[in-house]
């Protein structure tokens, strides 16, 4: 077991449980009038993954489709809403996850092909990301055979 799968873990777990993350990673914010709230924020390299999986079931059951706003995750709950930023571009959108992965040791999310595009990597391949997850998801109805 990876020690950042570790630290992740024990990072979300605290962050839902309402403590503080001392890791300078990851930081809790909270939420103002007009912002929602923010559960987690990562930053680290984004990639994506399209023509050669597109039409091929996800982690979590569903069939990928390379121009919907997805992306995969190695812990986030399925269908979690998470705010990727570019920070190379300052572009950012919203992506759910549906899948787990990335799968090489320096990236912490794999973006679907239209996120990519949107986000302006696909020429790239890679760029340094932040995520804020602003929506935890639910596995409760995930095929057992399919959960995290």
């Amino acid at each position: 077991m990876s020690s950042r799968f570790v630290c992740g873990s024990l990072a979300l777990i605290t962050v839902i449980l309402g403590g503080c993350v001392s890791s300078p990673r990851f930081t809790a914010a909270r939420a103002s009038a007009s912002a929602p709230a923010v559960l987690l924020i990562e930053e680290g390299i984004a990639s994506y993954y399209a023509e050669e999986f597109n039409g091929r079931r996800t982690s979590n059951g569903e069939i990928y489709d390379m121009n919907k706003l997805t992306a995969a995750h190695r812990t986030l709950p399925f269908n979690s809403a998470v705010k990727v930023t570019n920070l190379a571009s300052g572009k950012s959108l919203v992506v759910r996850i549906n899948d787990r992965g990335p799968f090489k040791d320096n990236r912490i999310i794999d973006l679907s092909y239209a996120a990519a595009k949107d986000l302006e990597l696909v020429g790239s391949g890679t760029s340094r990301v932040r995520l804020d997850i602003v929506r935890l998801g639910d596995t409760t109805g995930v095929p057992q055979h399919y959960a995290p």
